[in-house]
């Protein structure tokens, strides 16, 4: 190892990072829990000490200048290797102590992880257990979160998933809403549905179109990425949407579109990193969710 070359100081690399990859100083502060006078200093520091530019400084955001971009490639590489470190050192603790971060969709969170939190914390009282609720699959390999439920079977190398369980969705509407419009007997009759998306409109439309849905652009009424807010506005009476059964059947002013349509299957995956699967306190959460999630995915009385 050469050391006299490497001559900057590791917090600048992680502050030129952060701004290369947030846009700008104030994001990156923000990100890093830094001020941005400090941070100026360090990405500063380091243009210094490598004798480039590596950002055109404007008023609102940071441009990469291209030593800046070269330089980026590198560091990211940093990056990746120095969040192997610390996912090889939380592997290694055998604390039942300390955060575990589970990310979950809105929905599912709202209506499954309660009660197993209150378990864990009857098991492990020492344990702060974060539940980042997003509709987005979150970046495990990153640290995003500790433990992950997805819709979808992980594909990324240095995740383990275990299938838990398989909910299933439906179309749901009010009831006071398909007494208005009628209620379909077939799938041409939801030719003229209003419908309320909870994607792209431009990813949704396919999808329903390749369940046999004769829709269009312009079934669609509204979108949200927000579970509960879909929720409510199929119970206003705004169109109909997609829910996994757990949740439609909750509201008794809601019922199914076309009960005999074949339902949409759910599986629902546990994804963890594989080193973090070494961690006794992601373990037993890990585990808890595993056997609480095995059973059935059903709402209250049914």
């Amino acid at each position: 190892m050469n050391w006299p070359a490497i001559a900057f100081d590791w917090n600048q690399i992680r502050a030129f990072l952060a701004t290369a990859e947030e846009g700008s100083l104030s994001a990156a502060a923000r990100v890093l829990g830094q001020t941005q006078p400090t941070l100026s200093r360090q990405v500063t520091g380091l243009e210094e000490a490598l004798g480039v530019v590596l950002f055109e400084r404007g008023p609102r955001v940071m441009r990469l200048t291209q030593a800046g971009h070269e330089v980026l490639a590198h560091v990211r590489a940093m990056g990746d290797a120095a969040l192997k470190v610390s996912l090889a050192a939380s592997g290694q603790s055998q604390h039942v102590e300390g955060k575990v971060s589970i990310t979950a969709t809105e929905l599912f969170a709202r209506y499954h992880l309660a009660p197993i939190i209150s378990e864990l914390q009857e098991i492990a009282p020492r344990l702060l257990v974060e539940v980042i609720v997003s509709n987005d699959v979150r970046d495990l390999t990153r640290r995003e979160a500790d433990i992950s439920i997805r819709h979808a079977r992980p594909e990324q190398a240095d995740l383990i998933g275990r299938l838990v369980n398989e909910t299933t969705a439906h179309l749901y509407a009010s009831k006071a809403y398909l007494d208005r419009v009628g209620r379909p007997r077939s799938m041409d009759d939801m030719a003229d549905l209003e419908l309320i998306s909870f994607d792209e409109a431009e990813n949704i439309v396919p999808f329903l179109q390749g369940l046999g849905m004769p829709v269009t652009r312009n079934n669609m009424r509204a979108s949200t990425s927000s579970g509960s807010l879909l929720v409510e506005l199929a119970r206003a009476g705004v169109g109909a949407t997609f829910l996994t059964h757990d949740a439609g059947d909750r509201y008794a002013d809601l019922e199914k579109v076309l009960p005999s349509m074949e339902p949409v299957p759910v599986p629902v995956w546990l994804v963890t990193h594989r080193e973090l699967r070494t961690s006794r306190r992601i373990r037993i959460v890990f585990d808890l969710l595993a056997e609480r999630l095995s059973g059935d995915l059903v709402s209250p009385g049914n």
